[in-house]
């Protein structure tokens, strides 16, 4: 679609991309940096006394600690969204589209950090809430970079250039993401079984309430998904977590509940591979893996939410078994499930984390006539916006049977310990989703805006349009980015709970204004039930909620942050 600007070429470059944005990005990031280095101090001083952190005031300052989360975030994104440029650029594969991607992203994100990060819609952090002093930044503005970035990285000509260069994208894809031959066959595959077994059929399943057909989960299996980074030695793939990630985004992109369907048996695996025993390995991670058992996470309780120390259900030794008594909500898939992750609490006497221990806890699989067929196990469907599919419900449990050697590792009270460390996966998980569920968003937006017509041309003309586009690309971009990143990390064994949930935090929210601003260009027609875009709405909206809804997130960033995390 011509918009009306000189074509985009790697020869001629059109007067919006400025020169020398190599040095530029390298200089604008040099001076975040040194700002979040400033914020991170001021904010240290509000809620440290004695060199330690004091609970009460980082309560009393939780508007503060988790604005420097934010800043924190958007720095780190800054910093992935620089790696990827360069790195495609020492291949020579930075083309076009990639450096208007690569100059607004900039452009926008460093006017942010100056001018006011948004927490959510009604709540905006300021360098001055940070405790960040005047002339600190008045220096990070007086940067000649900064400076230029602000007034030129995303300029209304620019997001016309990018507009144009992305114009074609339903087609052609919307620009590198960075991967490798190995990981562009693995999207490859991913995208055609998803074109062709769930998108057509996404929608329907949705207004209905469906269960995803049997038929597509036995077909993800026999693609991988369920054992995708499960060691080959139990029967997996042996891939690491940036397969995951691409993996994740290119169902979400079709489904959120496809997407999500391997995010229990990911939990699953994590908590057998690092706390189960050998026998335990042996005997579980080859049935997940090949989706033989469907496994599903029980550990959060009414009025718990995040307060996980806070659990009640009991699990008491008898003989060979536990009997589990207590109530469960929010279980996703657990009617279809053939195994429980459960978390309960062996040890009455000890308050907090101490007292839990995780089950393996095996059930009977249910079906619509009879979901809980189980003794001693009963449970009702929680009727849900969007995220459907797999189904939620809340469950009870009233001397529910669990054989002791299904106790995770053998050892009561290590429950939670285990439980922490499917944290950095699931939210690396959560991450890619939200980018799915983004670009399926920026498709359908752009699809309708090039399809309808008002006043004698396609609505994609007009530039509140077009920009809400170019500027959702270039985020989701950011977002991609930053979840790839956090993936190596993960994969190199390195501790990334930061990064784990800076991706998830800002995917999150990219996912949420994607979709809002993709229903707000399909106009009435997008509150319509029949356009899918009312669906991707609903589904984006719970990626703020589950996995650490995001105030929880903002929060274990800061304290990472202010305990010292890189």
């Amino acid at each position: 679609m011509n918009l009306g600007l000189a074509p985009i070429t790697e020869t001629g470059a059109p007067e919006p991309l400025l020169d020398g944005l190599t040095g530029l990005t390298g200089e604008a990031l040099q001076a975040a940096e040194r700002l979040l280095a400033a914020a991170r101090l001021a904010v240290a001083a509000k809620v440290s006394a004695g060199g330690r952190l004091v609970a009460a005031k980082l309560e009393a300052e939780q508007f503060a600690a988790h604005g420097l989360a934010w800043l924190a975030t958007y720095v780190e994104a800054l910093r992935q969204l620089r790696h990827w440029a360069e790195s495609l650029d020492a291949e020579g594969k930075l083309g076009p589209l990639e450096r208007l991607y690569f100059q607004a992203g900039f452009g926008e994100y460093v006017a942010l950090i100056a001018g006011g990060i948004a927490l959510s819609q009604g709540e905006v952090v300021r360098p001055a809430d940070l405790g960040v002093a005047p002339d600190e930044l008045a220096a990070y503005l007086a940067t000649p970079a900064v400076a230029t970035l602000m007034r030129e990285g995303n300029s209304a000509a620019l997001r016309a250039a990018l507009a144009e260069a992305m114009s074609d994208g339903l087609a052609s894809g919307f620009g590198d993401h960075g991967l490798d031959e190995t990981m562009l066959m693995v999207r490859d595959t991913f995208r055609r079984f998803a074109e062709a077994k769930v998108i057509p059929y996404a929608h329907g399943w949705h207004l209905k309430d469906e269960f995803i057909p049997l038929s597509v989960v036995e077909e993800m299996a026999e693609l991988g998904v369920f054992g995708l980074t499960v060691p080959e030695e139990y029967g997996g793939l042996g891939l690491g977590k940036t397969a995951m990630c691409v993996v994740t985004e290119e169902l979400s992109r079709a489904y959120i509940g496809v997407g999500s369907l391997g995010t229990r048996s990911e939990i699953a695996c994590e908590l057998i591979l690092s706390g189960g025993t050998d026998d335990q390995k042996a005997h579980w991670l080859p049935r997940i893996a090949s989706g033989e058992l469907l496994p599903t996470a029980v550990f959060t309780e009414p009025n718990t939410g995040s307060d996980l120390g806070s659990l009640r259900t009991r699990a008491v030794k008898d003989g060979a078994v536990y009997r589990i008594t207590g109530n469960k909500t929010w279980i996703t898939h657990a009617a279809r499930a053939d195994v429980m992750t459960l978390l309960a609490r062996t040890n009455p006497a000890e308050a907090g984390y101490k007292g839990l221990s995780m089950f393996l806890a095996e059930k009977q699989r249910g079906d619509d006539d009879t979901p809980f067929p189980t003794p001693g196990m009963t449970g009702g469907e929680i009727e849900v916006l969007g995220y459907r599919g797999m189904k939620e419900y809340e469950l009870g449990f009233d001397g529910f049977e669990v054989k002791a050697e299904n106790l995770l590792g053998g050892q009561e009270g290590q429950g939670f310990k285990q439980l922490m460390t499917t944290f950095e996966a699931a939210r690396i998980q959560t991450a890619a989703r939200a980018v799915g569920v983004a670009q399926a968003a920026l498709e359908l937006g752009l699809r309708y805006a090039q399809e309808r017509s008002q006043f004698g041309k396609p609505i994609y003309a007009f530039p509140r349009v077009y920009g809400k586009l170019a500027w959702m690309a270039v985020e989701i971009m950011i977002a991609r980015q930053i979840t790839f990143y956090a993936a190596r990390e993960k994969d190199a064994e390195r501790r990334c709970d930061l990064e784990a949930g800076m991706a998830k935090l800002l995917a999150a929210r990219v996912a949420w204004a994607a979709a809002d601003n993709a229903l707000q260009i399909h106009g009435g027609n997008g509150y319509a039930l029949e356009y899918p875009i009312s669906r991707v709405l609903c589904d984006a909206r719970i990626l703020n909620v589950f996995e650490g809804a995001a105030e929880i997130q903002a929060n274990v960033i800061a304290r990472r942050l202010l305990e010292g995390g890189n």
